[in-house]
């Protein structure tokens, strides 16, 4: 009997903990809320900040980049922007702020005309998580199945004609989002992605200060990043462009 109160006793004070924890997150983020609308904006994004030490969501994410988008710091706010939809491809709020952010991004060199459809399989891939870009495959894999038993075992003419290439377009389609899995896998798992976080950066053709200036970027452009070497890293553009920046300029995603 005695060891059951312990034990009741032990569970007790471990909940007590957990609500005090809980309730002290709820207070700190009320904070933060009640100075976003007072127009403490920075002040608003400091706390979110501070509430993601002890727990990263995308709605966090979100509320910090609203924050600094009102403070007019474009870079940190399209930054948290995409790091909400790196938790949450779905969340559309986030997608839509994200889009009117890089709206204000100043001679926007990834909105080229010419790379849409580069942009627009970017964005695809990022639709989805790593695991439902998998859920997607295998299901398609099991329609190709299907399908294919279809066509080898049906005697009518018309529907082993249409089952066979129906087969062949799941297949198709069980390959590219198995392949947008491996994609999206790696862009969470290694950070290739990051965001000019400065005014106006140089970009180089060599990692040096001697190097010369190729073209400039501005705060809040989405760059790739490639390699890094003594504080300088290769970044790559959605238009192909190549150079190099200083790793304090950027912030990864």
């Amino acid at each position: 009997m005695k060891r059951i109160y312990i034990v009741f006793l032990l569970i007790s004070v471990l909940l007590g903990q957990i609500m005090s924890q809980t309730n002290r997150q709820n207070d700190q983020i009320a904070l933060a809320d009640q100075m976003y609308k007072q127009g403490q904006y920075t002040d608003a994004a400091r706390i979110y900040e501070e509430e993601l030490k002890k727990g990263v969501s995308a709605e966090l994410y979100y509320n910090i980049g609203n924050s600094y988008y009102k403070a007019n710091e474009i870079g940190h706010a399209i930054l948290n922007y995409e790091r909400a939809l790196r938790i949450d491809p779905g969340y559309d709020d986030a997608s839509y702020n994200l889009d009117i952010a890089e709206s204000k991004i100043v001679d926007n060199v990834n909105t080229t005309p010419t790379f849409f459809v580069r942009k627009w399989i970017n964005s695809l891939i990022k639709s989805n998580t790593s695991n439902q870009w998998a859920v997607i495959s295998v299901v398609c894999f099991i329609l190709m199945l299907a399908l294919f038993f279809l066509f080898a075992f049906s005697r009518i003419r018309s529907r082993r004609k249409y089952s066979f290439f129906a087969s062949v377009a799941f297949g198709v389609l069980c390959v590219i989002a198995l392949s947008f899995s491996g994609v999206r896998k790696d862009q969470i798992k290694n950070h290739h992605e990051a965001v000019i976080m400065s005014g106006a950066v140089a970009v180089k053709s060599s990692p040096d200060q001697s190097g010369t200036d190729l073209f400039q970027l501005h705060e809040g452009t989405l760059v790739k990043v490639k390699s890094v070497l003594g504080g300088w890293t290769e970044i790559t553009l959605e238009n192909g462009a190549v150079g190099w920046v200083e790793e304090s300029a950027i912030e990864r995603i």
